[in-house]
């Protein structure tokens, strides 16, 4: 028995790609690599990522997360949680249907003046603008940042059930011992909120208590730091606590990001591992290998290591034909495995002497868009034929000369 990744071939069918622009004819899935199959950028480059299966793909992480205040406010208010996870916050100084202004919150973001201040923090370039480049570029982010092949078994492509079983285990783990999402709140609330800590180690019933208001603290404020860039939070301005740390670190807004990729964590959700924030992506890669070819984590004892990456046996295979390459001449383009006959009939270089391909494995003299093989038979002076391996020569245009008697005889 196989677990087979769900199809999804129609969605977004011919969409064109922003990063190729017109040399891709349109998306096309590939049904294990997931990428297009025309140009194989992503389908976050074609603009392929669905709110509402990013709707319901954030409300499956969240199931049976425990240090998520978002979870236990949807249950509250009796809201399914792969139905609604966001608001949106409207400037009432503008028309309704001005739709470009229109914010996209998290629900852990509850008062909207909070909430304003929040996005005002943040970059132009991330804020949670709906109908934007700004909300393609949160969109794009949350395709990174939380995959759905790292949470969903069925996602992924023809897991043995064995391994089906290991996923399911380590989701499980991590939505238990990392997984949270950031509130927002001002420094002066955490001080006099009487707010308990939780115990992230999940031992006995310890917990703290942050700031009673009583005559021994009412005229002491307490000045807090941020946790990333350790400067002075200002008075006034929102805040981001996360439960799974604890009430008594703080980051800016700005502040709240991966410690690998540096990009803010969207929705703020976040994964906590030895005093460090993470994204979904790169807290999984921290605990799991990664398949270079398919993106999906690896559960497998059987895997490969080329080019300083890890890769399913299968998946490392050739670009073009799929030929698995293991013990094979390969060459790597744009950093992904080409077989050699594949290499050499869409990508091999022309030797500017002979005007034939040149072999991989034979060496080449190359400069800027020219290309030679290495022998005294291509590499010669365009006007007398002299061999110029190890000599110095004069680059025209493709031509190669060996003095400027004969450059100018050729002009």
């Amino acid at each position: 028995m196989w677990i087979q990744i769900s199809s999804g071939h129609e969605q977004g069918i011919g969409a064109p790609c922003r990063k190729c622009k017109d040399n891709c004819e349109g998306f096309e899935l590939h049904f294990w690599r997931k990428t297009c199959r025309n140009c194989k950028c992503g389908q976050e480059e074609h603009g392929i990522c669905l709110s509402t299966e990013g709707t319901k793909k954030v409300g499956r992480l969240y199931e049976d997360a425990k240090y998520t205040s978002l979870n236990a406010k949807l249950k509250s208010e009796g809201i399914p949680m792969h139905q609604s996870y966001g608001m949106a916050l409207r400037n009432p100084g503008l028309p309704k249907e001005n739709d470009s202004i229109n914010a996209v919150l998290t629900p852990s973001v509850q008062n909207k003046a909070q909430a304003g201040q929040h996005r005002q923090m943040l970059s132009k370039e991330k804020q949670p603008v709906s109908c934007s480049e700004e909300a393609q570029y949160r969109k794009k982010q949350q395709a990174k940042q939380f995959p759905a092949h790292d949470q969903d078994p069925s996602k992924c492509f023809q897991l043995s059930p064995k391994e089906v079983k290991e996923m399911r285990q380590f989701v499980k783990k991590y939505k238990s011992e990392a997984l949270g999402v950031g509130n927002v709140k001002l420094p002066s609330e955490m001080n006099f909120q009487g707010e308990k800590v939780p115990n992230p180690a999940g031992v006995g019933n310890t917990t703290a208590v942050v700031g009673f208001k009583n005559k021994s603290t009412e005229s002491k404020k307490t000045q807090y730091s941020c946790y990333c860039c350790k400067h002075p939070m200002k008075e006034g301005e929102p805040a981001i606590y996360a439960e799974r740390v604890g009430y008594t670190k703080l980051w800016h807004p700005a502040c709240f990001i991966c410690s690998i990729c540096g990009e803010i964590l969207v929705d703020m959700i976040y994964f906590w591992k030895n005093g460090k924030l993470y994204c979904g992506r790169h807290y999984c890669d921290s605990e799991k290998p990664r398949c270079a070819g398919c993106d999906e984590l690896i559960f497998s004892n059987e895997y490969t290591q080329a080019e300083n990456k890890n890769w399913h046996l299968k998946h490392f295979c050739c670009l073009k034909c799929n030929k698995v390459l293991a013990g094979k001449i390969y060459v790597m383009v744009r950093s992904k495995p080409v077989c050699k006959p594949c290499y050499m009939k869409y990508h091999a270089v022309v030797c500017q002497g002979c005007h034939n391909a040149i072999n991989p494995e034979e060496q080449r003299v190359t400069y800027k868009k020219f290309s030679w093989h290495a022998s005294t038979a291509c590499f010669l002076c365009s006007c007398c034929s002299k061999c110029l391996i190890g000599q110095k020569f004069m680059p025209v245009e493709g031509m190669v000369f060996c003095s400027m008697e004969c450059k100018n005889m050729m002009s």
